[in-house]
């Protein structure tokens, strides 16, 4: 009996592509396992301690920086982008000036990402097995310990900026990244090459100095991790400097010149809901626990929850101007169930001259 024929595989990466495109995503490429300098980096990276309170990362070692050691067997991962990007640059900004909004990181606006591009990529894997017959894949959208974005420069998506995001010359840097890791002997993707050249735009840009250094990024000072990933209370010190961003923060990429070519989204998912691109502090922060579940149901912001949803308001309640308004809807929180949000509706309302006394 004659044996299955061995694919062509470079005629298949092609395909994979071609694939890829229809499927929606604007890029595909395709790298090796090896990220042995990129290996190094991450451990220095969790020596210092810049992951802060994240730690999984620390958990999960040199998993992240292994592919085969992730899920077995791995030989190639296939990189994948899909452009975000929901609307015009000066809208983005006009909120940033405007200390009565609420600055929400310009990803979050619409849908969840995480489970459409899960979609597409299992899409676009049930195509190549169809096409070859059963191989071995696991996919992979921000949901494990990847390396995504070190992976994906090797893939030829971009390079990592010295804001430490990854950058693309022809539409600069709202894109979300996923990856097919496989079995599959692919032939692989010449790597990104580095076009920031002089440029400091993002670390100067950087609204508590989080950019240690070019390429260098300390996460306990980088409000994304502040508002989404810590917990715990936001140090005292930086909540000034983190204004009216109650989730995330988009200052390092909206400076970034690169980002002047960035295409808006035609994935309507990931068009703004809710008036979420410029809702107004008060407005958000005196929703209840169940307005709170109900108008952000499938977006990424539920996932921290209620009470640190009132922690960010509340510091950009302190931040904002003072107002009977914004007094008065931190006074209905002032005896919230929340030792975390009573703390920092305190804070907030000392900033405007109120003590505990009212």
């Amino acid at each position: 009996m004659s044996q299955p024929a061995t694919p062509d595989y470079a005629a298949l990466a092609l395909t994979i592509k071609q694939w890829g495109r229809e499927l929606g995503f604007q890029q595909v490429g395709i790298t090796d396992t090896d990220l042995g300098e990129q290996e190094r980096h991450l451990l220095d990276w969790l020596a210092q301690g810049r992951h802060g309170a994240m730690d999984y990362m620390a958990r999960h070692g040199v998993k992240r920086s292994r592919p085969a050691e992730l899920e077995p067997g791995t030989l190639r991962v296939i990189s994948v982008r899909l452009d975000y990007w929901p609307e015009r640059d000066e809208r983005a900004d006009a909120v940033l000036q405007d200390a009565t909004l609420a600055y929400l990181s310009r990803y979050a606006l619409g849908r969840d990402y995480h489970k459409l591009l899960r979609q597409r990529l299992q899409q676009l894997a049930t195509r190549i097995e169809r096409e070859i017959g059963p191989f071995g894949y696991r996919a992979f959208t921000d949901s494990a310990p990847v390396l995504e974005k070190a992976l994906a420069e090797k893939a030829g998506l971009g390079w990592i900026g010295k804001h430490t995001n990854l950058l693309h010359d022809k539409t600069g840097s709202w894109f979300f990244l996923g990856e097919l890791y496989t079995d599959l002997p692919l032939p692989v993707d010449a790597p990104g090459t580095n076009h920031c050249g002089t440029c400091h735009a993002c670390i100067d840009a950087c609204p508590t100095g989080a950019i240690v250094a070019p390429y260098e990024l300390d996460a306990r000072l980088c409000i994304s991790y502040l508002t989404i990933e810590l917990r715990e209370a936001i140090p005292e010190e930086l909540r000034p400097l983190i204004g009216n961003r109650v989730y995330g923060c988009d200052d390092c990429q909206l400076v970034c010149p690169w980002n002047r070519f960035a295409q808006t989204t035609q994935e309507t998912d990931f068009h703004p809901r809710q008036g979420l691109e410029a809702s107004e502090l008060v407005a958000l922060f005196r929703w209840s626990e169940a307005e709170f579940l109900e108008r952000l149901q499938g977006s990424a912001i539920r996932r921290i929850g209620y009470e640190c949803w009132l922690r960010n308001l509340a510091v950009g309640l302190g931040n904002a101007p003072a107002s009977t308004e914004v007094v008065a809807a931190l006074e209905e929180k002032r005896d919230h169930p929340s030792a975390l949000v009573r703390e920092h509706v305190g804070w907030a309302l000392a900033r405007h001259g109120v003590g505990q006394s009212g």
